[in-house]
């Protein structure tokens, strides 16, 4: 089983919101409305680890391991989310986030493979990395600013848990799981062929709510995250090349393969769907 370690290597790096975080060092001369705004929407996005905990559990009733660390990775995500609040709450509680714009993003999502899903949120966890490290380097306000460098962290840590998962996956399944990370890892990899920023929170996941089935579609600005990402972080095509870099180089290290571009992802992922279906 992987969660007992797991469990004991996040229990060791787990800050504590009282004591970790500088609250006696902000500065409201260094915090615009603008930038508490984006903290606002980080807050409720972060939110939607409650339906996506939900879905992981109903899709992988046959995993009580993956189930079990459900738990942490749950309690660690609401705690971002908690965190941004309690950040808002105590510094500009006009935008800290209602009950209801919280409970809007937790709805159901459909149906979906674990191996598929399991790679989504990998992939999903090293891209909030690097948001989360751009955000911090964006804020002026010094609280704010330990804070992202705080969920960067925690992200990392769990896309390195995801990543044992999926090692374990391979060990189990070969083929199958190859091909299925193959295929996420395309599509995440090449986020200007899908004209959008690849992340979890905003793909389609519901279709009977289409189109209001992304986490970002409930939102209160839905339109906030390309804003923040283009706009005020400024995410740009050196920040995209960091995300593609971060997974070329894992699935390099799980398939045992060398791959320096997306294409070559691409030729592999061709190779391993005819193995597969053999």
């Amino acid at each position: 089983m992987l969660y007992p370690d797991l469990f004991k290597s996040l229990e060791k790096a787990r800050w504590n919101m009282a004591e970790d975080v500088p609250w006696a060092l902000f500065d409201a001369s260094l915090l615009s409305d603008e930038q508490a705004r984006t903290i606002k929407y980080n807050a409720i996005t972060e939110w939607a680890a409650l339906p996506a905990t939900e879905m992981f559990l109903r899709d992988n009733r046959h995993d009580s391991d993956f189930s079990a660390f459900m738990s942490i990775w749950f309690y660690e995500e609401q705690k971002h989310s908690l965190v941004m609040m309690e950040y808002l709450r105590r510094f500009h509680p006009d935008l800290a986030p209602t009950e209801a714009e919280l409970h809007a993003v937790r709805f159901e999502f459909d149906p979906a493979p674990p191996y598929e899903t399991l790679m989504l949120h990998f992939c999903g966890e090293v891209r909030l990395t690097q948001w989360y490290r751009r955000a911090a380097e964006w804020h002026t306000e010094p609280v704010i600013k330990h804070i992202y460098d705080l969920l960067s962290r925690d992200e990392a840590r769990h896309g390195g848990a995801y990543l044992k998962f999926m090692k374990r996956a391979i060990e189990r399944a070969g083929n199958e799981a190859r091909a299925a990370f193959a295929k996420i890892g395309m599509l995440m990899a090449s986020p200007k062929r899908a004209g959008k920023p690849m992340h979890p929170t905003n793909l389609h996941v519901n279709e009977a709510l289409f189109p209001n089935d992304t986490v970002q579609s409930r939102l209160p600005d839905p339109e906030w995250l390309e804003h923040w990402l283009d706009e005020q972080i400024r995410f740009d095509d050196e920040c995209e090349r960091r995300v593609t870099g971060g997974i070329l180089r894992n699935l390099s290290s799980l398939f045992d393969q060398t791959f320096e571009t997306v294409q070559d992802l691409n030729r592999y992922r061709k190779s391993i769907a005819v193995a597969a279906a053999v």
